[in-house]
């Protein structure tokens, strides 16, 4: 799974699906974290026109030109709905953020993801894995390599 998180993390342009229009939701941290690091996040949400003055799109079938892969902030519930979406436009890699919980994590999705030939990051949270990300997400990571739950 590491190869894939790096794989993610070194893709410059990627849809962050289900990226809240709430400015002080979680989500908006990690979409602002990413754009902070010249990543090119095009923002997926039904609810919103715009994230940051951004363009917002409904679906990432509407994203032009399209993007390879997508961050899923979703609940669980709408992750397989999102994965087929992925899927019809061509995304080959998918991270389904959890940090605690489900978060974005469903079986259903992942066993799609598989028999589709889409590669799949089932959880993590992105932050962790981000150079000179915040202490408590270094702590994060630490705690998850000496207790042998870091992705290998």
């Amino acid at each position: 799974m590491l190869a894939a998180i790096q794989r993610f993390l070194a893709t410059d342009r990627f849809a962050m699906v289900g990226v809240s229009h709430a400015p002080a939701e979680f989500s908006r941290a990690l979409w602002r974290e990413f754009r902070s690091r010249d990543y090119d996040v095009v923002p997926v949400n039904p609810a919103a026109a715009e994230i940051d003055g951004q363009r917002c799109y409904a679906r990432v079938q509407d994203i032009a030109p399209p993007v390879e892969a997508a961050l899923l902030m979703t609940p669980a519930s709408v992750t397989p709905e999102v994965v087929r979406d992925c899927a019809a436009a061509g995304i080959k890699l998918i991270w389904m953020y959890r940090a605690g919980g489900a978060g974005a994590v469903s079986e259903e999705a992942a066993s799609f993801c598989a028999a589709h030939g889409i590669a799949v990051i089932p959880g993590e949270c992105p932050f962790m894995f981000l150079e000179h990300a915040g202490w408590i997400h270094r702590a994060h990571g630490f705690v998850r390599r000496i207790t042998g739950r870091y992705p290998s």
